[in-house]
């Protein structure tokens, strides 16, 4: 007999993480098909260093990934479900089979500030590096790093200043002012009190301004406008993108594109369909959350076809290595309230491999890929730090998107 075949949509981090997961827990339970729009699968966390020298975006080839998992690989994008059917439409009015579905087809980013230069996080972005020119040769002196709130990922923004500076001083130029306006409350508020006062002493050491609770408008004329009110003179303003979920005909999303889901990454009404990744309605957008949204979903799926496991729900742990120019900073903290009333804010490894992305199967996986050197992380360098799990679940209900409309 012909076991179910599992069909993921997407190439990117939860989409692989899938694949992997379902290989590992399923084994030959399930046939799985990845469909992807493009052959390879790039690995972006360190486009942030690329412009200053510190790292690379990594690419890997989407059909030889699949084929040491036992995948099939379709080069091919989807545009639609028929859930009734139990078909995915591929683009070309093509369609294919399954008998799960998971969709892991993520974002597009969209320039959310006019006037300001957008950060795509993508390879060959010169935008960064010819800022950083104009600061060295002192044709600008004042650069503004922000994002324009939403669903996201922080980090970015922090992590270009402190690069910035690094980068400056390294070529004697002290006088340069930067300075990051972020609608959050407090920097990366997300990760808790502890881990926030830690990064603010941080950007204070480093000569960098913050300022909280302040939206992006516009940029034009050396002044960029701000809500709920006001204006903040720059050079240069350097601006993360909003994000919209990829729209599939069949898919109820909410207004902005996001998929909504339960806790083991299942979609309302639409039988045997799940959703992982930056495509669900989970308003904080990283690689490792979508790792975690992957697993909740190959362990329900393998539970679905017999394998002998209790489905653990999706709890989202968050970690973020903080790129700064000097060593790097790992934060760890749970939203879940059920693990405990701490964080963790190290200048060591706080998981392994000590990657960007911290997926329980896609880090090991292109760790060996890539013939990585890796040490484990030395427990000393483990430092407890408070955190407010309450203030960040707060944070977490202020985000929460629209309501769900259906797919068209």
């Amino acid at each position: 007999m012909t076991p179910p075949r599992v069909l993921i949509v997407g190439g990117g981090v939860a989409a692989l993480e899938a694949m992997i997961a379902l290989r590992a827990i399923a084994k030959d339970r399930v046939e799985v098909q990845l469909y992807a729009p493009r052959a390879d699968f790039v690995y972006r966390p360190y486009a942030v260093a690329e412009p200053f020298g510190g790292g690379e975006v990594l690419r890997f080839d989407l059909a030889e990934l699949a084929a040491r998992c036992d995948a099939e690989f379709v080069a091919r994008s989807a545009t639609g479900v028929r859930a009734d059917e139990r078909l995915v439409i591929l683009r070309g009015d093509r369609e294919v089979r399954y008998d799960f579905l998971v969709l892991a087809c993520g974002t597009k980013s969209i320039g959310a500030v006019t006037g300001a230069l957008p950060f795509w996080g993508a390879s060959g972005d010169t935008g960064i590096e010819d800022v950083v020119g104009e600061l060295k040769s002192g044709q600008v002196r004042s650069v503004v790093f922000t994002t324009p709130g939403g669903p996201a990922w922080p980090l970015p923004v922090y992590e270009l200043p402190l690069l910035t500076r690094s980068h400056l001083e390294a070529a004697g130029v002290e006088d340069a002012r930067l300075t990051i306006v972020t609608p959050e409350e407090a920097p990366l508020q997300l990760f808790g009190l502890g881990a926030s006062e830690a990064v603010n002493s941080l950007l204070a050491r480093r000569r960098i301004r913050i300022v909280t609770g302040t939206r992006p408008r516009r940029f034009e004329a050396g002044v960029l406008d701000v809500l709920p009110k006001g204006s903040i003179p720059a050079d240069r303003v350097v601006a993360m993108p909003s994000l919209e979920g990829r729209r599939l005909s069949g898919v109820p999303h909410d207004a902005s594109g996001f998929v909504r889901v339960d806790p083991h990454g299942r979609v309302p009404r639409l039988e045997r369909v799940f959703a992982a990744g930056d495509l669900i309605d989970f308003p904080i957008k990283h690689g490792g959350l979508a790792a975690q949204q992957a697993d909740a979903v190959a362990e329900q799926i393998a539970a679905d076809v017999g394998v002998d496991l209790h489905p653990e729900p999706f709890e989202p742990v968050l970690r973020g290595k903080l790129l700064t120019g000097e060593d790097p900073k790992f934060i760890s903290g749970d939203l879940t309230g059920g693990k405990g009333e701490t964080s963790l804010l190290s200048d060591g490894a706080l998981w392994w491999p000590p990657g960007k992305i911290a997926g329980r199967y896609l880090a090991p996986f292109l760790a060996d890929r890539s013939d990585a050197e890796l040490q484990p992380p030395d427990p000393e360098a483990l430092t407890p730090v408070e955190i407010d799990l309450g203030a960040t679940r707060e944070a977490l209900a202020a985000m929460d998107p629209t309501a769900v409309v259906e797919g068209h």
